[in-house]
């Protein structure tokens, strides 16, 4: 049985206090387990904030020096959005897995570049597409020789300012021989709701129960601190406190499975 991919950390680098409070915690989690491939998720900065005035990062390369350092102390797996192709070498020096962020996914420069560097690349699937063409921007990858490729579900525009999830996406995209993941935080958004986005955080437990009920591979979720207090995705973080109990839950549901 293969080990879930487990993808977790805060939404933004907002400090390296912050960070390293995150990856020990999760750490610590994932040390009991044996079948869990983790990797420390945050963003360095978010290029699509609702607000031109919302916070978006302490600056490129503070917050990429902050990574290659947890990175290398903790021994720790780390993944990243990239936003342009601009960004692809530098950024891939400091992490092990490049993200392309949903709003992008059909952005062939921007495809080809991450796979160029043969990092494995996660293209989370735009909310505006169907699952059948993540097919289509997973190929872009294989094209330059990257076999190393992974497919996230983050629900679907439902009306202007929600998201829901169909399930039939994960059946779909499994059928395509790539590793599928869903995001159990970004699912449960409300998009544009004021200076960001809102959500239904009730729901990121139940959904997520579903999602592995369906045999996928692994599971994201963005975790903090203090919710309510992050500068980011305050609406739909995990509470750090939160985690151990979420990860256990699916866990166990995907031992079931296997």
């Amino acid at each position: 049985m293969e080990k879930l991919k487990l993808i977790a950390g805060p939404c933004l680098a907002e400090s390296k206090e912050m960070l390293i409070q995150c990856v020990e915690h999760l750490l610590n989690i994932c040390s009991k387990y044996d079948n869990i491939d983790f990797y420390f998720k945050a963003s360095y900065k978010k290029a699509n904030r609702t607000s031109g005035g919302s916070f978006a990062g302490v600056g490129d390369n503070v917050a990429l020096q902050w990574f290659d350092e947890i990175r290398k102390e903790y021994n720790v797996k780390m993944l990243t959005d990239i936003h342009s192709v601009e960004e692809v070498e530098s950024v891939s020096k400091c992490v092990d897995v490049l993200q392309i962020p949903a709003f992008l996914c059909r952005q062939t420069e921007l495809l080809v570049a991450a796979a160029k560097t043969t990092r494995p690349v996660n293209i989370k699937k735009g909310q505006f597409t169907t699952p059948d063409a993540m097919k289509k921007a997973a190929e872009k990858v294989l094209a330059t020789g990257n076999n190393n490729v992974w497919l996230t579900e983050r629900g679907t525009f439902f009306g202007y300012s929600d998201l829901v999830v169909d399930f039939r996406s994960l059946i779909i995209m499994k059928e395509f021989g790539f590793p599928v993941i869903y995001d159990a935080t970004h699912s449960v958004q409300k998009p544009s709701i004021g200076e960001q986005s809102g959500g239904n955080p009730q729901f990121i437990f139940p959904l997520a129960k579903a999602a592995i009920s369906l045999c996928i591979d692994g599971i994201f979720f963005e975790t903090h601190p203090e919710p309510k207090n992050a500068k980011s995705d305050s609406e739909t973080q995990l509470p750090l406190s939160e985690a151990e109990k979420f990860i256990e839950m699916i866990l166990n549901m995907y031992n079931y499975n296997g």
